[in-house]
């Protein structure tokens, strides 16, 4: 099978924990529109829609709706996503975790506050990402950043909502470092894109993004989350996971399986 990820892609991934694509999901653009706004019109139970103090656009946020919404549906089980993804993590397989759309209206003013996907999940496993694909022009200012090789710092931070409200006050996790006030002294990467390019990233590894302040562009981005190889269920006693998969039965540190998580590339 013809390899679709650049050497550099990869290196860049394993180095610094995320990497860019240029272009990869071009053709996949119209569908992954015309989901997310069915997602919108109709929103699945886990959704959730902040405001800012004055006013402005919706942010809305809403998981695990692949299997009732047939455009996320084609994209996940048809495109190269999964390919990609396996290549990235060096892993013989790819398997789902879910998917992620999150959009923010003309002058939502809510950042997307730093943070790991990590800590707020119920999977762990050595090889992970996740591809952020927008579905609208979105300039540097306003993108999607990361602070290249957080994921090799060997800590998980609390996870936050994103109305900036802890998910789990008495977790034990530190708070995530102040990096707005902070940000010469972190290496933070992003780039401008386009809607059919992709960042891929490692689920350790730190980002955010600030508020949409325009007046007249939203930014929608639809967000696939896989795993790889020796991925497991975890259970936390008393800790809420995002998302919650409150049907799964799986037992604690049991193989990754069942309809909810299939396997998309490998075996």
């Amino acid at each position: 099978m013809t390899k679709l990820i650049e050497d550099r892609q990869e290196q860049e991934f394993r180095d610094n924990g995320v990497t860019i694509l240029r272009g990869v999901f071009s053709d996949w653009v119209k569908t992954l529109q015309d989901g997310t706004t069915q997602n919108m019109d109709d929103p699945g139970p886990t959704a959730r829609i902040y405001k800012g103090d004055e006013g402005g656009g919706r942010f809305f946020s809403d998981f695990c709706n692949w299997d009732r919404i047939s455009d996320y549906k084609d994209f996940i089980l048809n495109s190269t996503a999964a390919q990609i993804g396996a290549e990235l993590m060096d892993s013989k397989r790819a398997q789902l975790f879910h998917e992620h759309v999150l959009v923010k209206e003309a002058q939502a003013g809510v950042p997307t506050p730093w943070h790991q996907d990590a800590p707020y999940y119920c999977v762990d496993g050595p090889k992970t990402v996740s591809i952020w694909i927008p579905l609208d022009v979105v300039p540097r200012e306003t993108t999607l950043e990361f602070v290249s090789g957080s994921h090799k710092w060997g800590k998980f931070y609390r996870p936050q909502r994103f109305d900036g409200t802890a998910l789990n006050e008495d977790d034990g996790l530190e708070n995530i470092p102040n990096i707005d006030d902070h940000r010469d002294d972190f290496d933070i990467v992003g780039w401008d894109m386009k809607p059919g390019d992709a960042v891929a990233f490692d689920y350790r590894t730190i980002h955010g993004a600030p508020a949409n302040t325009s007046s007249t562009s939203q930014r929608r981005a639809f967000s696939l989350r896989l795993v790889g190889d020796n991925a497991r269920f975890v259970r936390r006693d008393g800790i809420v996971t995002s998302p919650p998969f409150p049907n799964v039965a799986l037992e604690n540190n049991a193989p990754l399986g069942g309809d909810e998580f299939p396997i998309l590339y490998g075996q």
